[in-house]
């Protein structure tokens, strides 16, 4: 397997890290906009000949598809923001490539019932084209992270082994972590962050598919696992609603997030003053009138999460929680997985949110390298068996826990 690797953010870096320790693959080229950023994410790993640096625009397809060509690479990881997932899966496309990403093509609000009925839903774009990718026998594996990723094979795992019937899933998410000396310090990309909590969330539902609800909808605190404790959480538009029910047979499927009551008011505001959109605005500059995205702005002021690790502190939760009947009984379980900072830091020099996040792609590259996993089209993780990416995710040193509620 020959893997270009499209961005060496923080979750990129650690892409490269965790790969550098397993033999699955020939070559890892490690591509950004930023040649240097490329260029620090290789050096960091000593002389390891697997793996080059390159710059390239996520969003110049052709080049893109050039770069797969010159490198005669078989699989191209999407490690960019959402923007780019359009871009490099028709560059992946048409270059012949399996395509792999952690987030979905973006949505679009209902135009004039944002609040109670779809738009164009998260993925819509990359599904529309799934016939043509099935069809010339190339797979794109969508929603391969930790939510989505870990989150929908835990899924697809209840289905199979835990449960005869399901009545709910419900993804959630929660962390105890603080990072010393910041007030204000998302531990993931606050572009990402912005555009999936400020959308209308999406809920699933059987008997009425797909609909909508309010930003920060049906609070509900939720006990996570390993000394997080208690965190309330909220509905949030996320890729798991719209995946699993295409493969997993369940009466209701929702994804809540832990924000804390801060954070959330944080982003109230945001929205308030026009700070979360994507259109540029014009703003008086040095040489002149210059054209800046606001929500480019508020990244900009913040730090990157990446640089962060040294000074966080607790753990992040990860999980699945399914609710129906085994054997005639009733059964509801929390399929989880935690990652301690401290360890992630010593261990791989990642903070916990981007290892987390990072760690699922390259489980999925290997079974796909060694043909555990194989299929055409645009799939989801919950397409796959579970067992073999369970298994293995446990054999890198990270294992998943299950708790009977």
């Amino acid at each position: 397997m020959r893997v270009l690797l499209v961005g060496a953010g923080g979750v990129g870096g650690a892409i490269t890290r965790i790969a550098a320790r397993r033999p699955f693959f020939e070559a890892m080229v490690v591509a950004d906009y930023d040649p240097d950023r490329a260029t620090a994410a290789v050096a960091a790993l000593g002389d390891d000949p697997r793996f080059t640096a390159e710059r390239v625009d996520a969003g110049d397809e052709a080049a893109v598809a050039a770069l797969l060509a010159s490198h005669r690479c078989d699989v191209l990881l999407n490690a960019t923001d959402p923007r780019f997932v359009m871009p490099l899966f028709r560059a992946a496309r048409a270059a012949g490539a399996t395509y792999v990403d952690m987030a979905m093509s973006l949505s679009r609000p209902h135009p004039e019932l944002p609040y109670e009925e779809c738009g164009v839903k998260l993925g819509d774009e990359q599904f529309a084209q799934a016939g043509q990718w099935e069809k010339e026998g190339l797979l794109a594996l969508v929603g391969m992270g930790v939510e989505p990723g870990l989150s929908d094979v835990f899924a697809r795992h209840a289905a199979d082994e835990l449960f005869d019937e399901i009545e709910e899933i419900g993804i959630r998410d929660g962390a105890n972590l603080t990072v010393d000396g910041y007030d204000f310090a998302p531990s993931f990309s606050i572009w990402t962050t912005i555009e999936e909590c400020l959308n209308p969330p999406v809920v699933y539902e059987a008997d009425r598919g797909w609909y909508t609800t309010a930003p920060f909808s049906e609070p509900e605190v939720f006990d996570f696992p390993e000394g997080i404790g208690e965190v309330e959480c909220v509905n949030v538009e996320h890729e798991e609603v719209l995946l699993i029910p295409r493969w997993v047979d369940a009466r209701r499927v929702t994804f809540k997030y832990g924000l804390g009551r801060e954070f959330v008011e944080t982003l109230r505001t945001l929205h308030l003053l026009g700070l979360d959109r994507t259109d540029p605005v014009t703003v008086p500059g040095p040489r002149g009138p210059v054209a800046v995205s606001p929500r480019d702005v508020v990244a900009a002021c913040l730090p990157d999460p990446a640089t962060l690790g040294e000074r966080m502190h607790g753990k992040t939760c990860a999980g699945t929680w399914v609710r129906g009947v085994k054997d005639g009984r009733p059964r509801e379980v929390y399929l989880y997985h935690v990652v301690d900072n401290q360890w992630s830091m010593a261990e791989y020099g990642s903070q916990a949110v981007v290892w987390q996040t990072a760690v699922n792609p390259v489980v999925a590259l290997e079974l796909l390298a060694t043909g555990a996993w194989s299929g055409s089209g645009v799939l989801g993780p919950e397409a796959f068996p579970a067992r073999p990416f369970l298994d293995l995710l446990t054999a890198y040193g990270s294992p998943w826990g299950m708790r009977e509620q």
